[in-house]
């Protein structure tokens, strides 16, 4: 039988076996509104990648890559140990950088939890001499430092039975399939996590969703809502807790019930990776441009080609410009350390924050196309110049609203401004360059710009 048509045998048993959720449209509760204006006042958060894959130092996808059985595989969680971990200097850490949240891996594609989970014992405190619930111990911390908690978690899984059909990963896992009977049992194996998630860990600002993408081959004949059931699992989160956030790590336009829209290693729009064409942009939803530190997401020892302080804060800014948060990615060891090369980027950002936050923080996307040297972002009656390019002579395409006063946001100084039909002309006085980076002109104008 070729490969085409066992998967048009597995989708017509699927139409057969899984009934279709309705989508009366999704109402979003005002607690959910005012979340989503908080996400996007936030601009920046930390991603966190993490779990027994590390102990293999070959990123999160070794057990794929390697050709690893999943007999083979799940012996790690046996000497998985983290002594040095320490939730709240990661937390510390994290909000010492700027970043507003933390998006951790609760569970990824290989299936195993990093929660304690009555589920399966599968998890980190039943299957490893650790015995600690190590998302417990980040939810309090973030309670004590005031940063928001969100949950990355797989529909994906290589480990269990239950996830019928393996269709484009985890082939290589030697376990046996399951069948169309088992695939509602994993799809309740799934919202009864999502509800331990939701109950046990106090307010969860958003659940990151990623692995839909497994089952692509399928979308031609039914839709990927339908054959994951994403509606009823969306309203299943939004029913317990009506303020936390779904995204969806798709690769597609936003479905009903998700409340922003992920963009991986991509400039929202830009397409750069293939997996991201044709992803149109929501008109309505916030967006989030997920990257890394350095390659990798999840730990690998030989990746050392670690992001310059310049080249984050660039990204930064690049991505407040077009509207959307950066969620920057770093991948702990499996002692539970953080390699110093990500907290290096880390700890730089933070220093150009505390400086020049203010165009960051709280903005809107610029109504200008990117210029020669840099982008902008904007507030009410303020136009804030990311000067990314040296130049000490800057045209700004902008006209219509008049420029009341022009100045260096890091320490105030006045900047020399002319401005003609066809724009503003600025002079940049001499100075050195902010921590980390660029610096940034904020331009006060007599209206608000829009």
């Amino acid at each position: 039988m070729t490969n085409m048509k066992r998967l048009c045998l597995l989708l017509a048993t699927l139409l057969l076996t899984l009934p279709v959720t309705a989508q009366p449209g999704y109402r979003p509760d005002p607690s959910n509104l005012a979340a989503r204006e908080r996400f996007s006042a936030d601009r920046f958060g930390v991603f966190i990648h993490w779990g027994i894959y590390s102990m293999l130092a070959d990123g999160e996808w070794a057990m794929e890559r390697k050709g690893l059985t999943v007999d083979e595989y799940q012996r790690l969680a046996a000497g998985f140990c983290p002594s040095k971990f320490d939730a709240d200097a990661w937390v510390k850490a994290f909000k010492d950088a700027g970043a507003k949240y933390i998006t951790f891996t609760s569970r990824h594609h290989d299936g195993f939890s990093m929660f304690h989970t009555r589920q399966s014992g599968y998890n980190i405190v039943d299957a490893t001499p650790f015995k600690r619930d190590v998302v417990k111990e980040l939810a309090d911390a973030c309670a004590r430092h005031g940063l928001r908690l969100h949950f990355y978690y797989s529909h994906l899984d290589w480990y269990r039975t239950d996830y019928w059909p393996l269709v484009r990963t985890g082939r290589a896992s030697g376990r046996p399939d399951g069948d169309a009977s088992s695939w509602r049992h994993y799809l309740d194996f799934v919202n009864a996590q999502l509800t331990e998630l939701l109950t046990n860990y106090g307010p969860i600002g958003c659940i990151w969703f990623d692995g839909v993408w497994d089952k692509k081959a399928l979308f031609d004949k039914q839709k990927p809502e339908d054959i994951w059931d994403l509606p009823g699992t969306y309203s299943l989160i939004h029913r317990l807790q009506p303020a936390c956030l779904v995204a969806n790590n798709h690769h597609m336009a936003a479905i009903d019930g998700e409340d922003f829209q992920i963009f991986e290693r991509d400039l929202p729009g830009r397409a750069k990776e293939e997996y991201n064409t044709g992803q149109t942009i929501s008109d309505h939803l916030p967006l989030e441009r997920c990257e890394t530190t350095n390659t990798a997401w999840g730990y690998k020892i030989t990746d050392n080609n670690f992001k310059s302080p310049e080249t984050l804060v660039r990204m930064l800014a690049e991505t407040a410009a077009l509207g959307s948060n950066l969620l920057l990615n770093v991948g702990p060891r499996p002692d539970g350390t953080i390699p110093e090369g990500s907290l290096r980027g880390l700890k730089a950002m933070g220093e150009w924050l505390r400086v020049n936050g203010e165009s960051i923080y709280g903005t809107k996307g610029s109504l200008l196309p990117d210029q020669p040297w840099g982008v902008t972002t904007r507030r009410g009656s303020v136009l804030y110049l990311h000067i990314l390019k040296p130049s000490q002579l800057i045209f700004l395409p902008y006209s219509g609203n008049k420029l009341l006063k022009a100045e260096v946001l890091a320490d105030g100084a006045p900047v020399k401004f002319t401005q003609v039909k066809e724009g503003i002309v600025l002079t940049l006085p001499e100075g050195p360059v902010a921590p980390a980076g660029h610096r940034v002109l904020r331009l006060s104008f007599k209206q608000e710009i829009n």
